[in-house]
């Protein structure tokens, strides 16, 4: 077994499942089997997976319970294949028939960074809590789950809207792609489903302009087809559609898919809020309401201490303000200074909400990314760089705009390195880069 192995898949045959690992396996998702629940235990306590797949035929709330104790520290994740939500109880995922193994990854995905979000969120609230700071993310006065229901009226449609109701969300509809967009930029939504017409020309419409809207991103959608073998599937999730209902699957099932998947982007926003909430507080850099240098240094000495425990990675990555004749003449205007809470508030909105963005200096940046190797903190980094640099700030009277471009550098925890060492490397990775250019 590989150390780089992924997801524990508990099957006493391969009967249901044997299609389902194999194609996990030719995605990068390496799976690892066992026959029985103690050989599930024995892997999870071994090895630093990071979720698990279980057969119905070996699903009982005993199971579940003895693998996420077997993988604690870590939140494990469990997707339930071959029975209904009702008959896996305490389970994050249950599909009634194996799932696309595109499909099976994007899911896994979610519920992973899902985990790791609560993981951090934890965290967080023990770093603010010894500075008498609490975070509250109870949700008993939200609204119910609003689902967004795209496409022309159908029998099998009109069941899904009506159970979805019957689970407690409020349904809009939008016959068509126009109405889908007024309501998307009215109001907002927990998921969304778009109904997959002969050519699946609207719903991939809706699909695209959402994914290209920085406020609609993050909201999943689920496809439902209209009939079988209607598209390639992997083609639909590389399209950003978080989850597929094929033309068979029952309107109940399907409903109760698209409410998880609403319940866990609400829950996301929820935490994203209680930690948005501290940005004006003293304790925060007052002009970005970014983690100051004293508190990310505690903080990340938190991280790096959970995830030994967790055995998962931690990467730092350190941005700063890259040098240039038009941000010389922006600082000495104080025009750069004045662009740093808009710049501050684009970090805190780019980063997951696992991540913690801090500034170290005037013109100095870090990022804390848990569970993240170090090349995918260098890419994800460079990313929000990117972002920033296309937006010009304001230069003064009779001055064209400036950009504000940065330097990256990152760094990934090695074994007993202590976090100030960590957050030094990235920094020298920084320096090293900018010698290069």
């Amino acid at each position: 077994m590989e150390f780089d192995t992924r997801v524990l898949v508990l099957a006493s045959n391969d009967e249901r499942v044997d299609r389902l690992t194999a194609g996990l396996d030719a995605l990068g998702w390496r799976t690892v089997t066992a026959r029985t629940v103690e050989a599930a235990q024995a892997t999870l306590g071994d090895f630093p997976l990071e979720a698990a797949i279980v057969d119905a035929d070996n699903f009982t709330p005993e199971v579940l319970a003895r693998l996420r104790h077997a993988a604690e520290p870590r939140r494990l994740p469990v997707m339930v294949v071959g029975a209904r939500p009702e008959a896996a109880p305490g389970a994050d995922l249950a599909m009634s028939k194996a799932p696309h193994p595109v499909q099976a990854s994007l899911r896994l995905e979610q519920l992973i960074r899902a985990a790791i979000a609560e993981e951090e969120f934890r965290l967080r609230a023990s770093t603010l809590a010894a500075r008498g700071v609490g975070l509250d993310t109870r949700a008993s006065d939200d609204p119910p789950l609003r689902i967004l229901a795209a496409g022309a009226a159908d029998r099998r449609f009109l069941a899904l809207s009506n159970a979805l109701a019957a689970g407690g969300a409020e349904v809009v509809a939008a016959p068509t792609p126009y109405t889908a967009f007024d309501f998307l930029h009215e109001s907002s939504f927990d998921a969304a489903v778009l109904w997959g017409a002969d050519d699946h020309a609207p719903a991939l419409s809706i699909a695209s302009g959402m994914k290209r809207n920085t406020r609609l991103y993050h909201i999943p959608l689920m496809l439902y087809l209209r009939g079988k073998n209607e598209i390639n599937l992997g083609e639909l999730f590389h399209r950003g559609f978080a989850d597929v209902a094929s033309s068979d699957t029952p309107e109940i099932e399907t409903a109760e898919r698209v409410l998880a998947l609403a319940q866990s982007h609400r829950r996301q926003l929820i935490i994203r809020k209680a930690l948005d909430s501290v940005r004006s507080l003293e304790i925060m850099d007052p002009s970005t309401g970014l983690f100051t240098a004293e508190l990310f240094a505690a903080h990340l000495g938190r991280v790096a201490e959970a995830s030994r425990a967790r055995r998962r990675p931690l990467s730092v990555c350190v941005l700063r303000v890259r040098e240039g004749d038009a941000v010389t003449l922006a600082r000495q205007g104080g025009w750069l200074d004045r662009a740093m809470p808009q710049i501050g508030a684009m970090i805190s909105r780019l980063v997951r909400v696992e991540d913690t963005a801090a500034r170290l200096a005037k013109e100095v940046f870090a990022l804390a990314l848990p569970a993240t190797r170090g090349e995918a903190a260098r890419l994800a980094a460079e990313r929000i760089a990117a972002v920033i640099g296309c937006t010009a700030f304001d230069a003064g009277p009779d001055r064209s705009p400036f950009v504000a471009e940065f330097d990256v550098g990152a760094a990934e925890l090695r074994p007993d390195e202590t976090p100030g060492l960590l957050l030094e490397r990235a920094s020298t990775d920084l320096f090293a880069k900018v010698g290069q250019l």
